[in-house]
Order: structure tokens, then C-alpha cells, then sequence
């Protein structure tokens, strides 16, 4: 199978993948790094750039101008809609929705069925802003279901209890839940990310 990309050393790239989809005439070839597996029904756009030990579960859409770092997991059915920044050491699990404009750093858990969401005015308006996407900081574990609304910030080191709406931007070192979610108290200092890294 040929593909419009550039692999590194030791990858494995499964049957029915399709790498590198030209969306226009002068797109780049997508890059990955060393030790990469791409499973089975995953499409990877053109303009994709991800590093070392990245992998993929089966039918994961990747948009363009999306860049990852390494050691990522992206889960089975997860969409990424383009336009999107990874750090490192990055885990996102099966069935969740990542649109545009959205900055995810490093040491991040995004659990089953996340919704980030990137547009105030759905169908209106769209001449007058631009999708703004969540910043999700370094750190920050989002439980199973969790709905992140436009252009919140998750602070370092946060975490948002499963099944939590997040209406408003949450403090560094914070336990959040609830529909709106609110602060039920800070993570307890040996659990930051700050004294994990030795």
C-alpha cells in the first residue's frame, strides 16, 4: 500500500488505513515518528505531523494541521477535527470529539466519550468570531463523559470528575464535578503532576 507519508523506524500501519488524505492541491505528507501503530480503519489527513510511539485504536479520524508529540494514545472512534496542538505522554480513549482551535499539553487523560466543544453561536454569527476551542493544560485528567464547553481553560494539574459539564475555566490543582461543574476541592498535593515526574 502506498501512502502520502513520511514513517519513521518500526511502524505498523494495519490494512484499511488511509495516510495522508489530500484535503487541497499543495497539502504536506503526514509524519510519524518511530515505533508507531495505526490500526485498522483510521484516517490520518495530510498536514498531520506526530512523533515517536504513537498509536491509534481502529476508526480514528485525524483532520489536518493537527500536531502531536510523542508517546500518544488517540482511541478507538475518536475524532479529531484538525487544527489542533498535542503535547507529550497523552492517553485519549475511545469515542471522544475533539473540534478545532483546542490546545492539549502534556501528561493529559481524556477519558471515554469527552466532548470538547469550540463554537458559542452554532450556525450563527460566523462572521463575526472565530471556533475557540479549550486549552486543556499539562496534567489534567478529564473522567469518562465529561463536556467541556468554548475557549475554557483547564488549569495544570486539574481534574474533572466523570460525567461533569464544564461551563467555566478551572483553577490549577482542582477537583471539579457536577452540571455546571464546581470546585469540590483541590488534588491532593502527592498527586500533581509537579511530584510524579521523579
Amino acid at each position: 500500500m502506498e501512502y502520502f507519508a513520511e514513517l519513521s523506524e518500526n511502524c505498523i500501519i494495519q490494512e484499511n488505513v488511509i495516510l495522508g488524505l489530500k484535503y487541497k492541491e499543495d497539502c504536506q505528507k503526514v509524519k510519524i515518528g518511530n515505533n508507531a501503530i495505526i490500526r485498522s480503519g483510521t484516517i490520518i489527513y495530510a498536514d498531520v505531523v506526530a512523533g515517536d510511539h504513537f498509536q491509534t485504536g481502529h476508526n480514528v479520524v485525524i483532520r489536518e494541521k493537527t500536531t502531536f508529540g510523542s508517546f500518544i494514545v488517540v482511541g478507538t472512534n475518536t475524532v479529531i477535527d484538525g487544527h489542533v496542538t498535542v503535547g507529550n505522554f497523552v492517553k485519549i480513549e475511545s469515542n471522544c470529539y475533539i473540534p478545532t482551535h483546542v490546545i492539549i499539553g502534556s501528561y493529559v487523560f481524556i477519558g471515554p466519550g469527552v466532548v470538547l466543544t469550540n463554537d458559542k453561536y452554532p450556525q450563527k454569527m460566523r462572521d463575526k468570531y472565530k471556533p475557540e476551542g479549550p486549552i486543556i493544560e499539562d496534567g489534567v485528567t478529564l473522567g469518562a463523559g465529561v463536556i467541556v464547553l468554548p475557549g475554557i481553560k483547564i488549569g495544570k494539574g486539574s481534574f474533572v470528575a466523570a460525567g461533569s459539564v464544564v461551563t467555566k475555566d478551572v483553577p490549577e490543582g482542582t477537583v471539579v464535578c457536577g452540571n455546571p461543574a464546581k470546585k469540590l476541592r483541590n488534588v491532593p498535593e502527592n498527586q500533581l503532576l509537579k511530584n510524579q515526574e521523579d
